[in-house]
């Protein structure tokens, strides 16, 4: 088993979570879902993070472990509770339906880590669901986190896809899955909504505490500055999300961080074809998370938690730090998006903006592939105007302005390319390894992908076929809640 040096795991268990009062969670054993668990990937730079040697992937304690066959030594399970907001509707207690915090991790920096399972199987909050998560799911979101990390942009981090040898009903049977994620801590805005709505403040305080204690010691003493601080990560998170075109999808309470992290991966997508109101989940019938709704969105999140805190926080200082949110995040989508169009010196304000806004409006009147369109923006010429084929003349015209406004900035390709990737996770990449996967039980393209993730910057000579839009057999790609 994992439990000493010498077999691959080296940092302390420090539950703190589960020292917590008992009505945060219910301490309980993984189900053991499925029969004969079969790795299917295990992630090194992931397994970096928590001290665990990658060489002990092949054991098969490892399988069983994080596929809840066994126990994790030292570890206390349990599934934490927590309510929330889903699609802008209070939905009362909700909870860890399906996951199931194994542990938690000091790391050589001294920094706690949770381990937690997804599709573990029930808990006392599962409510009508089955526990369980399907390969499908389990695979774009092992995915979609290492390529958020590869991005720069914060997120929980993903260990291991299990295969459990059982087959899960959803809209049909699929193949089912058990993942091992990792994070600095699962903690959601509804983690405070549960205590605030079920009238009971001084557990509200006493998580509080906790995260402050935990994660932001700067802030003891503080609540209204720690509220600040959370309003503040949460405005940069939605820049990154803006300047990477990332939709999340789910974008309820319950799917939000209280360190301001990507959590929660479902019906995720990243842009192809610039659509400011790209909808990314199809049960999202009206729109509500669509991509350019995202940054009003968190700021409507924000509030919820705003009133959860309310117990803590004088009403005038809640207001006060989120009245910060909107000019914090358009500060940041700022410097972001201006270091993609390469505009890293002199600010000419309005000239410079104006600038970029044409780009954009160019965009969505040719439907220009968004990644590519910033990418190929560090040396553009006539195969970055073939882009732009249905406004090709207005892009020629815009183009010129551009270069004329670049004439004072120097060499900065290389700056562009650093902050403009060549590889994000299109569904299509997803769907191919998860086919691979499914269909063949093929694991080359799954690892092959990752690897371009985790590195989206670089070039990866051989590898440009992974860089292009959907071919017409993978457009329109279908997602759903469904996992």
């Amino acid at each position: 088993m994992l439990d000493t040096p010498a077999q691959g795991l080296t940092s302390p268990t420090d539950n703190v979570f589960a020292r917590l009062p008992g009505d945060f969670y219910t301490k309980m054993p993984a189900e053991a879902v499925g029969r004969i668990p079969r790795l299917v990937h295990a992630n090194p730079k992931a397994a970096a993070l928590i001290g665990l040697d990658p060489n002990h992937f092949s054991d098969l304690a490892f399988t069983q472990i994080f596929s809840g066959q066994l126990p994790f030594p030292d570890g206390e399970p349990l599934a934490m509770v927590y309510s929330g907001h889903q699609f802008g509707a209070w939905a009362g207690q909700l909870g860890d339906g399906r996951a199931l915090l194994l542990a938690q991790l000091r790391n050589p920096a001294n920094e706690l880590w949770d381990i937690q399972l997804k599709g573990s199987g029930k808990t006392p909050y599962s409510r009508f669901g089955d526990g369980r998560a399907v390969m499908r799911s389990s695979i774009r979101e092992y995915l979609c986190s290492e390529a958020m990390a590869g991005l720069g942009i914060p997120t929980t981090r993903a260990l291991a896809v299990i295969a459990t040898n059982e087959l899960v009903h959803r809209e049909t049977s699929e193949p089912g899955a058990v993942l091992t994620r990792l994070a600095r801590s699962h903690i959601r805005f509804g983690h405070f909504e549960h205590f605030h709505h079920n009238q009971k403040p001084e557990q509200v305080r006493i998580l509080a505490d906790h995260v402050i204690g935990e994660y932001m010691p700067q802030f003891v003493g503080d609540y209204a500055a720690w509220f600040g601080e959370i309003v503040a990560r949460t405005a940069h998170l939605m820049a990154h999300w803006q300047a990477a075109g990332f939709a999340h999808g789910v974008m309820n309470t319950d799917n939000m961080s209280i360190l301001g992290l990507t959590l929660d991966y479902g019906p995720f997508g990243f842009l192809d074809a610039y659509e400011p109101g790209f909808i990314c989940n199809h049960s999202d019938e009206t729109g509500r998370y669509a991509f350019d709704m995202q940054p009003a969105i968190a700021h409507w999140n924000l509030r919820a938690l705003a009133l959860a805190l309310s117990s803590l926080i004088p009403t005038e200082n809640l207001v006060a730090e989120l009245d910060t949110y909107e000019s914090r995040f358009r500060t940041r989508y700022r410097e972001l998006v201006r270091a993609k169009v390469g505009l890293a010196r002199a600010d000419q304000g309005r000239a410079d903006d104006k600038l970029i806004a044409e780009l954009l409006t160019l965009m969505v009147k040719a439907r220009a592939d968004y990644t590519l369109t910033f990418r190929g923006l560090a040396n553009p010429g006539e195969a970055w105007l073939t882009l732009f084929a249905p406004v090709q003349a207005e892009a020629t015209v815009w183009l010129d302005k551009y270069r004329n406004r670049m004439m004072s900035e120097g060499e900065v390709a290389p700056s562009m390319n650093a902050v403009n990737p060549k590889y994000v996770l299109r569904n299509w990449l997803a769907e191919t390894a998860i086919r691979a996967v499914e269909d063949k039980a093929d694991t080359a393209p799954l690892d092959r992908i990752l690897r371009l993730l985790q590195s989206p910057y670089d070039e990866h000579p051989g590898e440009d076929a992974f860089a292009q839009p959907p071919t017409p057999e993978y457009c329109g790609i279908s997602v759903s809640c469904s996992s």
